[in-house]
């Protein structure tokens, strides 16, 4: 028999360093899951990718159990860290805040690829470029 799914909570938290504390605790401690139990799971299965903003599906079962499915970081985190800007422009496409290359482009597309609602890195490109051109991340060739 099938366990019954609760409720499935979206979380944005730090690669290999989820605690108890909030944001963690507060939103997941009225679900009722195991807390420790599920900061030491996802630490381990992010350990790789330290330092990164990583959103997290969380599925709860009526058994209090629980899985996880981690995604690909945010497509504004990882043009932010690639340009080495602390934030995006607050004007959008009318200012110009850095600049990043194709081959930086299409790096940024290949590890959003599997999130994304495009089926080659082609396609991934336009998209990734659509939000570099919304942040005034330029792209040159």
């Amino acid at each position: 028999m099938a366990q019954e799914v609760v409720k499935k909570i979206k979380l944005q938290i730090a690669a290999g360093k989820a605690t108890p504390a909030p944001p963690v605790g507060t939103v997941l401690g009225p679900a009722g899951i195991n807390l420790q139990d599920f900061c030491t799971k996802y630490n381990e299965a992010t350990r790789d990718k330290m330092g990164d903003i990583l959103p997290v599906e969380i599925t709860i079962y009526d058994d209090r159990s629980f899985d996880f499915v981690v995604k690909t970081p945010p497509t504004s985190f990882l043009l932010k860290k690639y340009a080495k800007v602390q934030k995006g422009s607050a004007n959008g496409s009318k200012q110009t805040v850095a600049t990043i290359s194709n081959a930086t482009l299409k790096e940024i597309a290949e590890i959003k690829l599997p999130d994304l609602n495009a089926y080659d890195v082609e396609e991934a490109m336009k998209i990734v470029a659509g939000t570099a051109k919304n942040m005034g991340i330029e792209i040159k060739d």
